[in-house]
């Protein structure tokens, strides 16, 4: 009988866990499942796409190729700043001196003749904070960008900044030597600046006023990158996973920067006051 009894009782409540193992898979957001290298392909779309771009780029986002452009760049750059800071005979690294304004990578106005400073002149940096600062900001943006639109993209928008910096200084300050990456640089930002102002509730929905109006000081000293970027930049950056040659945007961007390069070329040939 008492065998009887204990069959017949109700056993001891368990308090037991009712998900099962694979439950957490099926979690509809995913956050769990999600690898280092898919938070960073997403962080990036959210920075650098409108939201109806961002599945497509999400679905075949991978870093290969890496962004090999800005990587060797930057590279570069570095470099020859560390030529001239270390091997050349400077007093100090801050500020550098006779050495990068002797050089001739230096754009300077009476050696305009010499065609390839408009674009050499990259590579030379004036001091510890210009080098640090442009490269900076370059691996920062254009990293993203190259991850999103591929080298060829980004290295057009960069070296039209570029070309833009030196035509622009040698037009508005013909009497001045210049140095330094900023217009690439500037010009990525700008090409940014434009897309996200363009797509504001859909690329910056946070603090985005605040990283739009940082662009926008720093813009002041770099006109000539800043142009470009903010056109032949953002119809690079704008039209991504579409074909640019049959964009309107691009051939009136195209269009305009060569007039502006024609009329730069006019102007140093027969109306700089530079001797």
């Amino acid at each position: 009988m008492a065998d009887d009894d204990l069959e017949q009782q109700e056993p001891f409540p368990v308090e037991t866990d009712e998900r099962q193992p694979g439950d957490e898979e099926e979690q509809p957001d995913g956050v769990l499942e999600m690898g280092c290298f898919e938070k960073f392909h997403h962080l990036v779309s959210k920075w650098m796409l409108p939201e109806h771009l961002r599945e497509k780029y999400l679905e075949r986002a991978n870093c290969f190729p890496p962004p090999i452009f800005i990587i060797l760049i930057s590279i570069a750059e570095l470099a020859v700043f560390i030529y001239y800071a270390v091997w050349k005979p400077q007093k100090q690294w801050v500020t550098l001196d006779e050495g990068i304004w002797n050089s001739p990578l230096t754009y300077k106005p009476e050696c305009r003749n010499e065609a390839w400073r408009f674009i050499s002149y990259m590579f030379v940096h004036a001091g510890v904070q210009h080098i640090l600062g442009n490269l900076l900001m370059q691996l920062v943006v254009g990293i993203a960008l190259e991850l999103v639109h591929k080298g060829f993209e980004v290295g057009m928008v960069y070296l039209s900044g570029v070309l833009a910096g030196s035509l622009a200084s040698s037009i508005f300050d013909p009497l001045s030597a210049l140095v330094g990456a900023s217009g690439g640089v500037y010009a990525l930002l700008g090409g940014y600046f434009m897309n996200a102002v363009v797509n504001f509730r859909e690329m910056i929905p946070l603090l985005g006023v605040f990283r739009i109006l940082f662009i926008v000081v720093s813009f002041v000293a770099h006109f000539g990158g800043i142009v470009a970027g903010m056109t032949v930049g953002y119809v690079f950056f704008s039209a991504y996973n579409e074909k640019l040659l049959k964009d309107p945007r691009f051939w009136i961007c195209i269009v305009g920067y060569t007039i502006f390069v024609l009329f730069a070329v006019f102007f140093n040939i027969f109306l700089s006051p530079a001797p």
